[in-house]
């Protein structure tokens, strides 16, 4: 499906309005994509994550999928939005993008929002999408945010879908081993991912609103 500009279907305010907010410091994709919102102490935190939330309160439906349709900005925006309000009617436009893995960096907010719906359905996407890419062995996609995402679903459904990545000398150690610049890396181990994926749905759970 060709991507379609926002405003060719009439929601040119939407990229203004949530991706890029050029009355902040910085674009909000850029703040989502590198984690600054994670960092202990930054100065910024509470009024990124008020406006964060209040955005994920009020958006429509129609303006999510106007951000869907278009790169991986606003994908990736879209989904954090999807993610804090638990938007779950998002869940099967979700999983086709991350199954379909079109285009960069935006696969890490899709695993986030699955994280944060936390039902059985969302472990089966994660575990389909971990059974097509983990022997892609010459690929790094979103595996790394797909396992953490799942082995939190895991610990809170009480199930085991992500044993059959991550027992020794498996699809997961296979993955990481293969790609040179992640052999060895601290930051590539199944614990590791699922720490994160913790900390991006805990930073959702302190702000979004009930």
């Amino acid at each position: 499906m060709p991507f379609q500009r926002p405003e060719e279907i009439g929601y040119g305010h939407v990229i203004e309005r949530y991706v890029t907010r050029k009355n902040s410091d910085h674009p909000r994709y850029l703040e989502l994509n590198s984690r600054r919102v994670l960092r202990p102490g930054w100065p910024h935190a509470e009024r990124f994550a008020r406006h964060l939330s209040d955005d994920a309160a009020t958006i429509t439906d129609a303006e999510l999928e106007a951000l869907l349709g278009y790169e991986w900005r606003s994908r990736l925006t879209a989904a954090w939005l999807i993610g804090v309000d638990r938007r779950e009617a998002f869940r099967g436009r979700i999983s086709d993008l991350l199954l379909a893995s079109e285009v960069c960096y935006s696969g890490g907010a899709y695993c986030f929002a699955l994280a944060r719906f936390g039902t059985h359905a969302d472990a089966e996407i994660l575990t389909a999408y971990l059974d097509r890419y983990l022997p892609r062995t010459d690929l790094r996609y979103d595996q790394p945010e797909a396992l953490g995402a799942l082995l939190r679903l895991d610990a809170h459904l009480g199930t085991h879908h992500a044993v059959l990545f991550t027992q020794p000398d498996g699809l997961w150690d296979q993955w990481v081993n293969a790609l040179v610049h992640l052999r060895d890396h601290p930051d590539y181990t199944p614990s590791e991912q699922r720490r994160w994926t913790d900390l991006h749905c805990d930073f959702a759970n302190g702000w979004a609103r009930t």
